[in-house]
């Protein structure tokens, strides 16, 4: 599905925020009447009312590892190519906006929750998933990328903003499915057999 995409993004960001909340530590701020909340934005467009934690996609690669598979015959005409396999790599950054001497403590027990819950829980399947996933068999399993201080820096002056502590998710597979196609060719020949000839004396 076109939506794949999308879809990857809306359920790991509702999956975390659901844990917030359900968490003690911060379910004053990420519950109902709080004033943080998992955001897709880039961290750079997390200012004013907008704070809490940015759940950013930087990167699609391919996925060599099932890039080359087969393409799926569904009739002797129609052909479905291999769906795109697609790993995504996502930046969380905790971002409060927050003056008070104890933000940066709380953004880093946001910063560690998300890494506990994404540890226990590294697939998101049924109940979890979210958007054009809910109710399929799609299974996402995320990981924390090991990047070096440098790799991150890159990824924040991209963004023209202050370096801020984040960690990486890499996030596989999201397959985009490809169109049918119609394959037009010959038509096949089937050999005609003869009648068998029984040689051998009659009963």
């Amino acid at each position: 599905m076109i939506t794949a995409i999308r879809a990857t993004s809306r359920t790991l960001a509702d999956f975390l925020q659901a844990e917030f909340e359900l968490e003690p530590d911060l379910s004053s701020a990420f519950g109902p009447g709080g004033t943080l909340q998992v955001w897709l934005n880039t961290p750079s467009q997390m200012t004013g009312t907008r704070s809490g934690l940015s759940v950013w996609l930087y990167r699609v690669a391919v996925d060599p590892t099932t890039r080359n598979r087969p393409p799926q015959r569904l009739t002797p005409t129609r052909v479905r190519e291999t769906p795109l396999p697609l790993r995504l790599h996502y930046l969380l950054a905790p971002i409060t906006n927050s003056t008070s001497n104890d933000a940066p403590e709380t953004e880093q027990v946001i910063l560690g929750k998300a890494l506990q819950v994404l540890y226990d829980h590294p697939q998101l399947t049924g109940a979890d998933l979210r958007d054009d996933f809910a109710g399929t068999d799609t299974t996402i399993t995320t990981r924390l990328e090991d990047l070096s201080v440098d790799d991150l820096t890159r990824v924040w002056d991209a963004l023209d903003t202050s370096y801020r502590t984040s960690v990486s998710y890499e996030v596989t597979v999201v397959a985009i499915s490809a169109r049918l196609r119609d394959e037009v060719g010959p038509p096949v020949r089937v050999p005609q057999l003869e009648p068998a000839v029984i040689v051998g004396d009659e009963v």
